[in-house]
C-alpha cells in the first residue's frame, strides 16, 4: 500500500524534528557529566625548594581562583572546593610577580566528587608537580591509609603501622597505594638508615589517611594528613567554598525553545504542503 504524499512528507517532517530536539538533549546530558564539584588541597613537599606562591587557574582564565603565598616545605593546603573541570597549578618563587613565569606548572582535571592533591615533589633540581588521586572510599568497617615519601635525607624508608609494614621500601618522592587497616590507635613509624620518624594516629573506620615522610630539624618526621572523614566525603572543616564569588548561571537549557520553533516549523511547512495540493487539484 502506497501512502498518500502528503502523509510521507509529514513523517519526514516529525523525523526531522525529532533529530532537531535528539542534538541538544545529547549535548545537555553530557554537559551535566560534567558539573558538580570537586576538591583539591595544594602542597609543598621538595626538601631543599626555597619557600613559593602557589596559584590555581581554570582553564581559559588568567585570573587565579586560589593563591597561597609564601608556602614553605612541609606545607599542605586544607581542600578547597571546585566546580568540575580543566585547571592549571602553578608554582612561582615566593614574592614573584603573578605576571612572571611560573618555576612550574601543571593541568589537573577535577571529576565531579573527586579529591586530588596537587604537590610540588622531588628535589630542586627535578622539581615536578604531581598529581594525586585522593581515595574517598574504604572498605566497610575499614580505614585507609598511603605513604608520602618527602625525605630527602632518608631516600629510602621502611613504613610501618602498629609494627605492621605497609611499605617496605619508600623511595624519595614516591607515593603508595592505599592500604586497609582496621581502627585503633596506630602508631605510624618511618624507619630509614639513620633515624626514625613516628607519630601516633586515632583511626576511625570509613576515613582515610595520608602519611607524610619529612625531614625535620632532628630527623625524619612524620606527619598525617586526613584525606577523608567519612566515606565518599572531603575532611570535615577541610572544605570551604566561594573563592571570592559564586559561579554565574548558564543559559537555560535550549530544548523548550527548539521545541516550539520546530513545531513552528513543521505546521508552516504542513500549511505549505496543503497549500500546494489545494492549488494543485484546484480545491
Amino acid at each position: 500500500m502506497k501512502f498518500p504524499r502528503i502523509i510521507r512528507q509529514i513523517t519526514m517532517l516529525l523525523a526531522a524534528l525529532a533529530l532537531l530536539l535528539g542534538i541538544p538533549a545529547a549535548a545537555a546530558s553530557a554537559s551535566s557529566a560534567t558539573s558538580g564539584t570537586g576538591w583539591i588541597r595544594l602542597a609543598h613537599l621538595s626538601p631543599n625548594t626555597p619557600p613559593v606562591d602557589v596559584y590555581l587557574y581554570s582553564f581559559g582564565n588568567s585570573n587565579a581562583q586560589i593563591v597561597l603565598h609564601h608556602v614553605a616545605y612541609g606545607t599542605v593546603s586544607p581542600y578547597e572546593a571546585v566546580t568540575a573541570g580543566d585547571y592549571t597549578v602553578a608554582m612561582r618563587s615566593a614574592g614573584a610577580a603573578s605576571s612572571s613565569q611560573p618555576v612550574i606548572s601543571t593541568s589537573v582535571t577535577i571529576k565531579a566528587d573527586h579529591a586530588y592533591t596537587v604537590a610540588g615533589m622531588g628535589p630542586e633540581s627535578g622539581l615536578r608537580l604531581q598529581v594525586l588521586n585522593d581515595d574517598l572510599t574504604t572498605p566497610p568497617g575499614k580505614a585507609q591509609i598511603r605513604v608520602i615519601q618527602a625525605s630527602l635525607k632518608e631516600q629510602t624508608v621502611k613504613f610501618t603501622c602498629g609494627g605492621q609494614t605497609i611499605v617496605p621500601k619508600a623511595t624519595f618522592a614516591s607515593v603508595s597505594s592505599y592500604a586497609a587497616i582496621p581502627p585503633g590507635n596506630w602508631t605510624m613509624a618511618a624507619i630509614g638508615s639513620g633515624s626514625t620518624g613516628t607519630t601516633v594516629v586515632p583511626v576511625a573506620a570509613g576515613t582515610v589517611h595520608s602519611e607524610v615522610v619529612l625531614d625535620g630539624s632532628n630527623g625524619l618526621e612524620v606527619v598525617s594528613l586526613l584525606d577523608a572523614a567519612g566515606a565518599g566525603t572531603p575532611p570535615t572543616g577541610g572544605v570551604t567554598t566561594g573563592f571570592g564569588g559564586t559561579a554565574g548561571h548558564g543559559p537555560g537549557s535550549p530544548v523548550p525553545w527548539l521545541a516550539v520553533i520546530g513545531a513552528g516549523t513543521l505546521v508552516t511547512l504542513a500549511g505549505g504542503v496543503g497549500l500546494r495540493r489545494r492549488l494543485n487539484t484546484g480545491i
